[in-house]
Protein backbone atom coordinates (compact mmCIF):
# COMPACT_ATOMS: atom_id res chain seq x y z
CA UNK A 1 0.00 0.00 0.00
CA UNK A 2 0.99 3.62 -0.46
CA UNK A 3 1.03 5.72 2.69
CA UNK A 4 1.55 9.39 3.50
CA UNK A 5 2.46 10.09 7.14
CA UNK A 6 1.84 13.71 8.14
CA UNK A 7 4.31 14.70 10.87
CA UNK A 8 7.85 13.44 11.49
CA UNK A 9 8.02 13.47 15.28
CA UNK A 10 8.40 10.30 17.34
CA UNK A 11 5.08 8.81 16.29
CA UNK A 12 5.13 9.82 12.64
CA UNK A 13 8.75 9.03 11.85
CA UNK A 14 8.89 5.72 13.70
CA UNK A 15 5.51 4.59 12.34
CA UNK A 16 6.41 5.60 8.81
CA UNK A 17 9.75 3.83 8.85
CA UNK A 18 8.30 0.68 10.39
CA UNK A 19 5.42 0.49 7.91
CA UNK A 20 7.99 0.14 5.11
CA UNK A 21 9.25 -3.06 6.70
CA UNK A 22 6.15 -5.00 5.68
CA UNK A 23 6.31 -3.89 2.06
CA UNK A 24 4.48 -0.57 2.05
CA UNK A 25 5.72 2.57 0.31
CA UNK A 26 5.76 5.51 2.69
CA UNK A 27 6.13 9.26 2.24
CA UNK A 28 6.84 11.08 5.51
CA UNK A 29 5.62 14.68 5.26
CA UNK A 30 6.61 17.71 7.30
CA UNK A 31 6.36 21.47 6.78
CA UNK A 32 9.80 21.95 8.29
CA UNK A 33 12.12 22.04 5.25
CA UNK A 34 15.23 21.78 7.42
CA UNK A 35 13.90 18.60 9.03
CA UNK A 36 13.08 17.09 5.62
CA UNK A 37 16.54 17.96 4.29
CA UNK A 38 18.10 16.34 7.33
CA UNK A 39 16.04 13.18 6.84
CA UNK A 40 17.01 13.02 3.17
CA UNK A 41 20.64 13.06 4.37
CA UNK A 42 19.65 10.02 6.48
CA UNK A 43 19.96 11.99 9.72
CA UNK A 44 17.18 11.60 12.24
CA UNK A 45 15.76 14.73 13.91
CA UNK A 46 14.90 12.62 16.96
CA UNK A 47 17.13 10.44 19.10
CA UNK A 48 15.81 6.90 18.87
CA UNK A 49 18.19 3.90 18.89
CA UNK A 50 18.25 2.19 15.49
CA UNK A 51 16.14 4.73 13.58
CA UNK A 52 18.90 6.09 11.32
CA UNK A 53 19.92 2.62 10.15
CA UNK A 54 16.33 1.85 9.16
CA UNK A 55 15.97 5.21 7.41
CA UNK A 56 19.12 4.54 5.37
CA UNK A 57 18.10 1.03 4.31
CA UNK A 58 14.57 1.97 3.28
CA UNK A 59 15.61 5.17 1.50
CA UNK A 60 18.14 3.25 -0.57
CA UNK A 61 15.62 0.53 -1.39
CA UNK A 62 13.00 3.07 -2.48
CA UNK A 63 10.27 2.24 0.02
CA UNK A 64 10.70 5.44 2.02
CA UNK A 65 10.83 9.09 1.02
CA UNK A 66 10.53 12.47 2.70
CA UNK A 67 8.70 15.53 1.44
CA UNK A 68 7.41 18.94 2.48
CA UNK A 69 4.78 18.85 -0.30
CA UNK A 70 1.62 17.66 1.45
CA UNK A 71 -0.64 17.96 -1.60
CA UNK A 72 1.54 15.81 -3.85
CA UNK A 73 2.10 13.27 -1.06
CA UNK A 74 -1.63 12.91 -0.37
CA UNK A 75 -2.44 12.43 -4.04
CA UNK A 76 0.19 9.72 -4.40
CA UNK A 77 -1.12 7.76 -1.40
CA UNK A 78 -4.02 5.49 -0.49
CA UNK A 79 -3.84 5.92 3.28
CA UNK A 80 -3.11 9.23 4.99
CA UNK A 81 -1.80 8.94 8.54
CA UNK A 82 -2.17 11.97 10.80
CA UNK A 83 0.69 11.97 13.32
CA UNK A 84 1.10 15.63 14.24
CA UNK A 85 1.53 16.86 17.80
CA UNK A 86 -1.32 17.59 20.20
CA UNK A 87 0.47 19.51 22.98
CA UNK A 88 -1.20 20.70 26.16
CA UNK A 89 -2.94 24.04 26.46
CA UNK A 90 -2.48 25.98 29.73
CA UNK A 91 -5.69 24.43 31.12
CA UNK A 92 -4.50 20.89 30.37
CA UNK A 93 -6.67 20.29 27.33
CA UNK A 94 -5.11 18.97 24.12
CA UNK A 95 -4.30 21.67 21.59
CA UNK A 96 -5.92 20.44 18.38
CA UNK A 97 -4.94 23.31 16.08
CA UNK A 98 -2.20 21.31 14.35
CA UNK A 99 -4.23 18.20 13.64
CA UNK A 100 -7.24 20.24 12.55
CA UNK A 101 -4.99 22.27 10.25
CA UNK A 102 -3.46 19.09 8.80
CA UNK A 103 -6.91 17.57 8.27
CA UNK A 104 -8.08 20.65 6.38
CA UNK A 105 -4.99 20.54 4.15
CA UNK A 106 -5.53 16.85 3.46
CA UNK A 107 -9.14 17.57 2.46
CA UNK A 108 -8.07 20.28 0.03
CA UNK A 109 -5.40 18.00 -1.46
CA UNK A 110 -7.61 14.96 -2.08
CA UNK A 111 -8.20 13.89 -5.67
CA UNK A 112 -10.04 10.64 -4.97
CA UNK A 113 -11.05 8.20 -2.22
CA UNK A 114 -8.68 8.10 0.78
CA UNK A 115 -8.49 6.39 4.15
CA UNK A 116 -7.59 8.91 6.85
CA UNK A 117 -5.96 7.21 9.86
CA UNK A 118 -5.35 9.19 13.06
CA UNK A 119 -2.35 8.14 15.17
CA UNK A 120 -2.09 11.40 17.11
CA UNK A 121 -3.42 11.22 20.66
CA UNK A 122 -6.73 13.08 20.56
CA UNK A 123 -9.69 13.56 22.93
CA UNK A 124 -12.82 11.50 22.46
CA UNK A 125 -14.85 12.91 19.59
CA UNK A 126 -11.91 14.47 17.73
CA UNK A 127 -12.10 12.07 14.80
CA UNK A 128 -15.67 13.18 14.24
CA UNK A 129 -14.44 16.78 14.10
CA UNK A 130 -11.72 15.70 11.65
CA UNK A 131 -14.36 14.03 9.49
CA UNK A 132 -16.38 17.26 9.33
CA UNK A 133 -13.24 19.30 8.70
CA UNK A 134 -12.20 17.16 5.74
CA UNK A 135 -15.74 16.96 4.36
CA UNK A 136 -15.91 20.75 4.34
CA UNK A 137 -12.84 20.85 2.08
CA UNK A 138 -13.57 18.10 -0.46
CA UNK A 139 -16.31 16.36 -2.41
CA UNK A 140 -14.37 13.11 -2.66
CA UNK A 141 -15.35 10.13 -0.45
CA UNK A 142 -13.15 9.05 2.46
CA UNK A 143 -13.18 6.97 5.63
CA UNK A 144 -11.83 7.76 9.07
CA UNK A 145 -9.89 5.30 11.24
CA UNK A 146 -8.49 5.77 14.75
CA UNK A 147 -5.28 3.83 15.39
CA UNK A 148 -3.72 5.15 18.62
CA UNK A 149 -0.03 4.51 19.23
CA UNK A 150 1.47 2.93 22.33
CA UNK A 151 5.15 3.70 21.82
CA UNK A 152 7.79 4.26 24.47
CA UNK A 153 10.59 6.64 23.60
CA UNK A 154 13.85 4.72 23.54
CA UNK A 155 12.15 1.50 22.45
CA UNK A 156 9.69 2.90 19.90
CA UNK A 157 10.85 0.71 17.01
CA UNK A 158 10.49 -2.49 19.01
CA UNK A 159 7.12 -1.33 20.36
CA UNK A 160 5.91 -0.72 16.80
CA UNK A 161 7.15 -3.99 15.36
CA UNK A 162 6.25 -6.14 18.38
CA UNK A 163 3.30 -4.44 20.11
CA UNK A 164 1.23 -5.99 22.89
CA UNK A 165 -1.83 -5.12 20.80
CA UNK A 166 -2.98 -2.94 17.96
CA UNK A 167 -6.15 -0.96 18.53
CA UNK A 168 -8.24 -0.03 15.50
CA UNK A 169 -11.32 2.19 15.77
CA UNK A 170 -13.58 2.34 12.74
CA UNK A 171 -17.22 2.75 11.73
CA UNK A 172 -16.95 1.10 8.31
CA UNK A 173 -16.51 -2.67 8.85
CA UNK A 174 -15.26 -3.07 5.28
CA UNK A 175 -12.00 -1.42 6.39
CA UNK A 176 -11.07 -4.11 8.91
CA UNK A 177 -9.27 -6.37 6.36
CA UNK A 178 -7.35 -3.36 5.04
CA UNK A 179 -6.21 -2.37 8.53
CA UNK A 180 -5.20 -5.92 9.37
CA UNK A 181 -3.16 -6.11 6.17
CA UNK A 182 -1.49 -2.77 6.92
CA UNK A 183 -0.30 -4.11 10.30
CA UNK A 184 0.49 -7.60 9.00
CA UNK A 185 3.54 -9.14 10.63
CA UNK A 186 3.47 -6.89 13.70
CA UNK A 187 1.07 -8.93 15.85
CA UNK A 188 -2.05 -11.05 15.52
CA UNK A 189 -3.49 -9.34 18.58
CA UNK A 190 -5.61 -6.73 16.80
CA UNK A 191 -8.52 -5.24 18.71
CA UNK A 192 -11.19 -3.64 16.52
CA UNK A 193 -13.70 -1.32 18.13
CA UNK A 194 -15.63 1.88 17.48
CA UNK A 195 -13.75 5.15 16.99
CA UNK A 196 -14.70 6.79 20.29
CA UNK A 197 -13.67 3.73 22.29
CA UNK A 198 -10.32 3.61 20.46
CA UNK A 199 -9.71 7.25 21.35
CA UNK A 200 -10.49 6.53 25.00
CA UNK A 201 -8.32 3.38 25.15
CA UNK A 202 -5.21 5.49 24.55
CA UNK A 203 -5.96 7.91 27.38
CA UNK A 204 -7.16 5.19 29.75
CA UNK A 205 -4.02 3.12 29.17
CA UNK A 206 -1.60 5.95 29.88
CA UNK A 207 -3.63 7.11 32.88
CA UNK A 208 -3.53 3.61 34.38
CA UNK A 209 0.23 3.30 33.92
CA UNK A 210 0.73 6.73 35.47
CA UNK A 211 -1.44 5.58 38.37
CA UNK A 212 0.81 2.57 38.96
CA UNK A 213 3.86 4.85 39.08
CA UNK A 214 2.33 7.26 41.57
CA UNK A 215 1.00 4.38 43.65
CA UNK A 216 4.38 2.69 44.05
CA UNK A 217 5.96 6.06 44.86
CA UNK A 218 3.43 6.56 47.65
CA UNK A 219 4.27 3.07 48.90
CA UNK A 220 7.97 3.98 48.73
CA UNK A 221 7.41 7.04 50.89
CA UNK A 222 5.68 4.91 53.50
CA UNK A 223 8.45 2.27 53.26
CA UNK A 224 11.02 4.90 54.23
CA UNK A 225 9.08 5.68 57.40
CA UNK A 226 8.45 2.08 58.49
CA UNK A 227 11.77 0.52 57.45
CA UNK A 228 10.56 -1.61 54.54
CA UNK A 229 12.29 -1.93 51.16
CA UNK A 230 10.07 -0.84 48.26
CA UNK A 231 12.03 -2.93 45.74
CA UNK A 232 11.17 -6.04 47.73
CA UNK A 233 7.59 -4.87 48.13
CA UNK A 234 7.22 -4.21 44.40
CA UNK A 235 8.71 -7.59 43.53
CA UNK A 236 6.29 -9.35 45.83
CA UNK A 237 3.36 -7.37 44.44
CA UNK A 238 4.37 -7.98 40.83
CA UNK A 239 4.33 -11.74 41.23
CA UNK A 240 0.55 -11.46 41.37
CA UNK A 241 -0.61 -11.79 37.74
CA UNK A 242 -3.49 -9.43 38.44
CA UNK A 243 -0.96 -6.69 39.28
CA UNK A 244 2.16 -7.41 37.21
CA UNK A 245 5.64 -6.00 37.74
CA UNK A 246 5.68 -3.31 35.03
CA UNK A 247 5.65 0.33 36.13
CA UNK A 248 6.24 -0.55 39.77
CA UNK A 249 9.71 0.99 39.91
CA UNK A 250 9.81 3.66 42.62
CA UNK A 251 11.65 6.88 41.84
CA UNK A 252 11.13 10.58 41.26
CA UNK A 253 8.06 10.23 39.07
CA UNK A 254 7.14 10.20 35.42
CA UNK A 255 7.77 12.85 32.78
CA UNK A 256 8.02 13.05 29.02
CA UNK A 257 5.61 13.98 26.27
CA UNK A 258 2.85 11.46 27.00
CA UNK A 259 1.96 10.77 30.63
CA UNK A 260 1.83 14.40 31.86
CA UNK A 261 -0.04 15.55 28.76
CA UNK A 262 -2.48 12.65 28.62
CA UNK A 263 -3.34 12.57 32.33
CA UNK A 264 -4.09 16.29 32.31
CA UNK A 265 -6.10 15.96 29.11
CA UNK A 266 -8.18 13.09 30.54
CA UNK A 267 -8.93 15.15 33.64
CA UNK A 268 -10.16 17.90 31.33
CA UNK A 269 -12.17 15.46 29.20
CA UNK A 270 -13.90 14.28 32.37
CA UNK A 271 -14.46 17.86 33.50
CA UNK A 272 -16.04 18.76 30.17
CA UNK A 273 -18.79 16.22 30.86
CA UNK A 274 -19.19 17.33 34.49
CA UNK A 275 -17.24 14.43 36.02
CA UNK A 276 -14.49 14.96 38.58
CA UNK A 277 -11.75 12.35 38.09
CA UNK A 278 -10.53 12.43 41.69
CA UNK A 279 -8.21 9.42 41.39
CA UNK A 280 -6.32 10.81 38.41
CA UNK A 281 -6.10 14.27 39.98
CA UNK A 282 -4.34 12.64 42.94
CA UNK A 283 -2.02 10.72 40.61
CA UNK A 284 -0.90 14.00 39.03
CA UNK A 285 -0.51 15.70 42.42
CA UNK A 286 1.61 12.84 43.80
CA UNK A 287 3.82 12.87 40.72
CA UNK A 288 4.45 16.61 40.96
CA UNK A 289 5.51 16.32 44.59
CA UNK A 290 7.65 13.20 44.22
CA UNK A 291 10.52 14.90 42.39
CA UNK A 292 11.08 17.32 45.26
CA UNK A 293 11.99 14.35 47.45
CA UNK A 294 15.48 14.92 46.04
CA UNK A 295 15.56 18.42 47.54
CA UNK A 296 14.32 17.14 50.91
CA UNK A 297 17.05 14.52 51.06
CA UNK A 298 19.68 17.14 50.23
CA UNK A 299 18.42 19.31 53.09
CA UNK A 300 18.55 16.34 55.47
CA UNK A 301 22.21 15.75 54.63
CA UNK A 302 23.53 19.26 53.96
CA UNK A 303 21.15 21.66 55.67
CA UNK A 304 21.22 24.91 53.70
CA UNK A 305 22.02 24.51 50.01
CA UNK A 306 23.33 28.05 49.53
CA UNK A 307 26.83 27.74 48.11
CA UNK A 308 26.61 23.93 47.96
CA UNK A 309 27.93 22.23 44.83
CA UNK A 310 25.47 19.63 43.54
CA UNK A 311 26.20 17.23 40.70
CA UNK A 312 23.29 16.11 38.54
CA UNK A 313 23.42 12.86 36.59
CA UNK A 314 20.73 12.68 33.93
CA UNK A 315 18.47 15.34 32.43
CA UNK A 316 16.24 13.34 30.07
CA UNK A 317 12.93 12.15 31.49
CA UNK A 318 14.06 8.55 30.88
CA UNK A 319 17.13 6.79 29.42
CA UNK A 320 17.67 6.22 25.68
CA UNK A 321 16.07 9.50 24.64
CA UNK A 322 17.07 13.15 24.36
CA UNK A 323 13.56 14.25 25.35
CA UNK A 324 13.50 16.64 28.31
CA UNK A 325 9.82 17.55 28.09
CA UNK A 326 8.31 17.49 31.61
CA UNK A 327 11.53 15.87 32.88
CA UNK A 328 11.76 15.92 36.70
CA UNK A 329 15.29 17.29 36.29
CA UNK A 330 13.96 20.66 35.15
CA UNK A 331 12.11 21.49 38.37
CA UNK A 332 14.81 19.94 40.55
CA UNK A 333 17.55 22.03 38.92
CA UNK A 334 15.43 25.17 39.10
CA UNK A 335 14.81 24.55 42.81
CA UNK A 336 18.53 24.08 43.45
CA UNK A 337 19.34 27.31 41.64
CA UNK A 338 16.65 29.16 43.60
CA UNK A 339 18.25 27.97 46.86
CA UNK A 340 21.66 29.26 45.82
CA UNK A 341 23.40 26.01 44.87
CA UNK A 342 26.01 25.66 42.14
CA UNK A 343 24.75 22.86 39.88
CA UNK A 344 27.01 20.69 37.71
CA UNK A 345 25.03 18.86 35.03
CA UNK A 346 25.72 15.79 32.89
CA UNK A 347 23.59 13.81 30.46
CA UNK A 348 25.06 11.70 27.63
CA UNK A 349 22.40 12.74 25.09
CA UNK A 350 19.94 15.33 26.41
CA UNK A 351 22.20 18.13 27.69
CA UNK A 352 21.84 20.31 24.59
CA UNK A 353 18.04 20.06 24.61
CA UNK A 354 17.94 20.85 28.33
CA UNK A 355 20.23 23.85 27.89
CA UNK A 356 18.00 25.26 25.13
CA UNK A 357 15.08 25.23 27.57
CA UNK A 358 16.88 26.37 30.70
CA UNK A 359 20.27 27.90 31.41
CA UNK A 360 21.56 29.97 34.32
CA UNK A 361 24.89 31.40 35.54
CA UNK A 362 24.85 28.94 38.45
CA UNK A 363 24.87 25.96 36.08
CA UNK A 364 28.08 24.19 35.06
CA UNK A 365 27.86 21.94 31.98
CA UNK A 366 29.96 18.77 32.15
CA UNK A 367 31.05 16.31 29.47
CA UNK A 368 31.57 13.34 31.84
CA UNK A 369 29.70 12.08 34.93
CA UNK A 370 32.95 12.10 36.88
CA UNK A 371 33.38 15.79 36.06
CA UNK A 372 29.94 16.56 37.50
CA UNK A 373 30.85 14.66 40.69
CA UNK A 374 34.33 16.09 41.24
CA UNK A 375 34.49 18.41 44.29
CA UNK A 376 30.70 18.23 44.67
CA UNK A 377 28.94 18.07 48.03
CA UNK A 378 26.38 15.65 46.63
CA UNK A 379 25.52 13.84 43.41
CA UNK A 380 21.86 13.32 42.45
CA UNK A 381 21.07 10.59 39.92
CA UNK A 382 17.88 11.59 38.07
CA UNK A 383 17.93 9.42 34.93
CA UNK A 384 18.95 5.78 35.06
CA UNK A 385 21.26 5.72 32.04
CA UNK A 386 23.09 2.39 31.89
CA UNK A 387 26.51 4.09 31.83
CA UNK A 388 25.98 5.16 35.45
CA UNK A 389 25.99 1.48 36.46
CA UNK A 390 29.62 1.22 35.43
CA UNK A 391 30.87 4.17 37.49
CA UNK A 392 33.62 3.26 39.96
CA UNK A 393 31.85 4.31 43.16
CA UNK A 394 35.03 4.07 45.26
CA UNK A 395 36.77 6.61 43.01
CA UNK A 396 33.60 8.66 42.94
CA UNK A 397 33.58 9.01 46.72
CA UNK A 398 37.25 10.00 46.77
CA UNK A 399 36.68 12.75 44.17
CA UNK A 400 33.77 14.39 46.01
CA UNK A 401 33.99 17.09 48.66
CA UNK A 402 31.27 15.34 50.65
CA UNK A 403 30.39 11.74 49.94
CA UNK A 404 26.62 12.00 49.42
CA UNK A 405 24.90 10.12 46.60
CA UNK A 406 21.14 10.49 46.15
CA UNK A 407 19.80 7.87 43.77
CA UNK A 408 16.43 9.00 42.45
CA UNK A 409 16.01 5.84 40.37
CA UNK A 410 17.21 3.11 42.76
CA UNK A 411 19.91 2.16 40.27
CA UNK A 412 22.45 0.77 42.73
CA UNK A 413 22.32 -2.29 44.95
CA UNK A 414 23.45 -2.62 48.54
CA UNK A 415 26.43 -4.69 47.37
CA UNK A 416 27.58 -1.91 45.03
CA UNK A 417 27.42 0.71 47.79
CA UNK A 418 29.01 -1.24 50.65
CA UNK A 419 32.58 -0.21 51.38
CA UNK A 420 32.55 2.85 49.12
CA UNK A 421 32.33 5.38 51.94
CA UNK A 422 29.28 6.97 50.33
CA UNK A 423 26.29 8.21 52.28
CA UNK A 424 23.71 6.72 49.97
CA UNK A 425 20.05 7.70 49.79
CA UNK A 426 17.54 6.04 47.48
CA UNK A 427 13.75 5.97 47.17
CA UNK A 428 11.78 3.78 49.56
CA UNK A 429 14.79 1.75 50.69
CA UNK A 430 16.77 1.82 53.93
CA UNK A 431 19.59 4.37 53.85
CA UNK A 432 23.09 2.99 53.41
CA UNK A 433 26.18 4.50 54.98
CA UNK A 434 24.18 5.67 58.00
CA UNK A 435 21.03 4.94 59.97
CA UNK A 436 17.80 4.77 57.99
CA UNK A 437 14.93 7.08 58.83
CA UNK A 438 13.23 4.12 60.49
CA UNK A 439 16.30 3.22 62.54
CA UNK A 440 16.78 6.83 63.61
CA UNK A 441 13.20 7.09 64.83
CA UNK A 442 13.50 3.84 66.76
CA UNK A 443 16.85 4.84 68.25
CA UNK A 444 15.43 8.17 69.31
CA UNK A 445 12.54 6.48 71.09
CA UNK A 446 14.74 4.11 73.11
Amino acid sequence: MKLAVIGTGYVGLVSGVCFTLNGNHVICVDKDEEKINKLNRMESPIYEPGIEALIEVNLREGRLSFSSDLTDSVRRSDIIILAVGTPSLPNGEADLQYIEGAAAEVGRAMDGYKIIMTKSTVPVGTNEKIRKMIASQTTYPFDIVSAPEFLREGSAISDTLHPDRIVIGLDNPDLEPVMRKLHQGFTENVFVTDIRSAEMIKYASNAFLATKISFINEIANICEKVGADVTEVAQGMGMDRRIGSSFLQAGIGYGGSCFPKDTNALIQIAGNVDYEFKLLESVVEVNKGQRFMIISKLHESLGSLRGAVIGIWGLAFKPNTDDVREAPAREIVEALVAEGAIVKLFDPIAADNFRKQYDHPQLRWCSLPEEAAKDSDAVCLLTDWSLFRDIDLHKLAQSMRKQILIDGRNLYTKQQIEGTGLEYHSVGRPQMGGLSGYSQSVAGAV
